[in-house]
């Protein structure tokens, strides 16, 4: 099975083990089941995915580690994309973002009320480490780095809720902001596929570090450089919600140079391993993905 049919196989299983399936039948909700909108929205939060860039990460690094245990892999890399599809939710908020789109369709609050993104959102977060639990069923000796891990990269005072608490204060640090903001989660990705595979996560920590710096600054710009419709959600938020960005602080140009120098310092920092070819073709597929040559670079050299 390929990388993206295991992640969206996997991620379906989680909705069925959090009884978050959709009913057998149209208007069948079970009265002592799930509430239909938050089962609905919940749904709408994890399908259709965007790239699945974070669970394909953890699936690469497993796999270089051997993948002793599969199901505790697939149960890790699910884990980490509800987390993160639980961060957009909540990002998307009115009282974030304020976000109307998401990956091309309304966000959850646009689609089924404020009340219920938040919710959405919470149920995500819950759901992600009950999926690691049940996954670790062969392997229950790897469930207790696990659990600390993602808990350490999600929360304060480092995690993706540090990142968002960030964007509430009158001054941060750019580099503090990008790494609580998105690489945490990157590192997460690495790190997990390595516990999951019975190996040793630290040596994989900078890799998704620099990976997910990389990516967020990515992000700003892209706000900055791409259209709504290319982003699949509004562009210009980070100049019109003052957020910190690389976009505003270096120009294009020097973000751009920034994000090569991150890319570049991530693919060396894989280690050596059998998988090594492979994790740095995937890094290289998503530079050029992210920002690609042929329009963001010469958009900066025409600025």
């Amino acid at each position: 099975m390929n990388a993206h049919d295991r992640i969206e196989e996997a991620l379906l299983s989680a909705l069925v083990l959090g009884s978050l399936a959709p009913p057998a039948a149209a208007g069948a909700a079970d009265p002592a089941g799930c509430p239909p909108k938050l089962q609905a929205a919940v749904r709408h939060a994890v399908f259709p995915g965007g790239a699945r860039i974070r669970p394909q990460l953890c699936l690469a690094v497993a796999r270089a580690c051997g993948d002793s245990d599969p199901r505790l892999t697939d149960a890790a890399a699910a884990a980490i994309e509800l987390l993160h599809c639980a961060s957009l939710v909540h990002d998307d908020l009115p009282c974030f973002d304020d976000a109307a789109l998401r990956r091309g369709v309304a966000s959850v609050h646009a689609a089924y009320g404020e009340r219920i993104a938040v919710l959405t959102g919470d149920a995500l977060i819950v759901l992600a480490f009950q999926v690691l639990a049940h996954g670790a069923e062969h392997a229950p000796q790897r469930l207790p780095a696990l659990v600390s891990l993602l808990a350490r990269r999600v929360g304060a005072p480092t995690g993706i809720v540090a990142g968002q608490a960030w964007e509430c204060e009158p001054f941060v640090a750019l580099p503090a902001y990008h790494r609580a903001k998105t690489g945490s989660l990157f590192s997460a990705c690495t790190e997990a596929g390595a516990l999951a595979a019975g190996a040793d996560p630290q040596v994989w920590q900078a890799f998704g570090l620099c990976l997910g710096e990389a990516y967020q600054v990515a992000d700003d710009i892209r706000d900055v450089a791409f259209t709504t419709d290319l982003l699949g959600k509004p562009n210009g938020r980070d100049l019109a919600l003052c957020r910190p960005s690389s976009a505003t602080e270096l120009g294009l140009s020097g973000a751009i140079a920034h994000f090569d120098q991150l890319m570049a310092r991530a693919v060396d920092a894989i280690p050596p391993c059998a998988g090594a070819a492979a994790l740095r073709a995937l890094a290289r597929a998503e530079s050029e993905r992210l920002v690609p040559q042929a329009t963001v670079r010469d958009l900066a050299l025409a600025a």
